[in-house]
């Protein structure tokens, strides 16, 4: 495993983190699965989990708790998210930072995910939904930056919009935030343009969370692809979305060298992208986990493919699907 600096927090992070929705808001997951493939992790370099309430209301956090607790000689990188108070993902321009996170909402679930997950303190601390108008509410990052120095967290985050990087930049810029969690693969190449710019003028770190682009960068989704009844992915890739990233997922197989496979490319691509500081993929089998992570010593591809990778870049919208 390599590790990354963590922005000005100059923490030392694995460069393959993990994500772990899909241990609480995905159908099969499986605890005791879950927390055998965690402990594979920590036992292959991996330092940096990250969760949030939303992940099952608080049972993710109660998973990461116990790995901690199983791991008391090692230094393990915690991350969690507050949801908003008005328990809506996406967050729309018209809701403001009273409908989304006032300060006694704020406090509360701090103290909630510290109960989950049995710990005295999280390492970051992250809004899940953000708006950069609510930096003119003083009150919100104020009431963070309380909780910081009470010791409940030690760094303080945003986890920006699905589609819409444009939209934490001016809270990078701000000095604020340590840390900003977005959306960066070979299609959601946007963070490029303004976002990643301001993170490393600033000293920001980057999480890029969706590597696999929910899936469809595996190069195993067909057209036909159906989930168990409540996975949220049947809500997402509604017919109009699957399709065409199908299509698009397809297109770049004939890109793929003969000595790797689809989603080792994806993450190598990742890897590529200096201000990146830890991926997050979802890993809830023990081979993802081992394949995952033997990436990170494979390093970035070369410069040829990714050339030809940034030709994929695919502009998208926030749309009732996108989430």
């Amino acid at each position: 495993m390599q590790f990354r600096r963590f922005g000005r927090t100059n923490w030392k992070i694995s460069e393959i983190g993990y994500g772990m929705w899909g241990m609480a808001g995905w159908t099969g997951s499986d605890d005791d699965q879950s927390l055998v493939s965690l402990q594979k992790a920590v036992d292959l370099g991996c330092n940096f989990f990250d969760t949030a309430w939303g992940y099952g209301e608080g049972h993710s956090e109660m998973l990461l708790g116990k790995l901690i607790k199983a791991n008391r000689g090692k230094k393990l990188y915690t991350a969690t998210k507050i949801p908003p108070k008005n328990f809506q993902w996406p967050s729309k321009r018209e809701y403001t930072s009273d409908d989304c996170f006032p300060p006694d909402h704020i406090e509360k679930f701090v103290e909630s995910s510290l109960k989950n997950s049995g710990l005295d303190s999280f390492d970051l601390m992250q809004f899940h939904t953000w708006e950069d108008i609510w930096l003119k509410d003083e009150k919100v990052l104020q009431k963070m930056a309380d909780l910081k120095s009470q010791g409940l967290f030690h760094a303080i985050g945003i986890s920006v919009n699905r589609w819409e990087p444009w939209n934490g930049v001016q809270a990078v810029k701000s000095g604020l935030i340590d840390a900003v969690q977005v959306i960066y693969n070979i299609f959601d190449q946007n963070p490029k343009d303004e976002l990643f710019p301001a993170c490393q003028e600033h000293d920001v770190a980057v999480i890029a969370r969706v590597p696999f682009d929910e899936g469809t960068l595996t190069g195993t989704l067909t057209k036909e692809s159906t989930w168990p009844k409540g996975d949220w992915r049947n809500t997402y890739f509604v017919p109009e979305n699957l399709n065409s990233s199908v299509e698009r997922a397809d297109a770049l197989k004939p890109l793929v060298p003969k000595s790797m496979n689809m989603p080792e490319m994806a993450l190598r691509f990742i890897l590529g992208e200096p201000v990146v500081s830890t991926i997050i993929p979802g890993m809830r089998q023990l081979r993802h986990v081992e394949a995952n992570i033997a990436v990170s010593d494979k390093g970035p591809l070369d410069e040829i493919l990714m050339v030809q990778l940034a030709d994929h870049r695919w502009y998208r919208n926030p749309t009732e699907w996108s989430q």
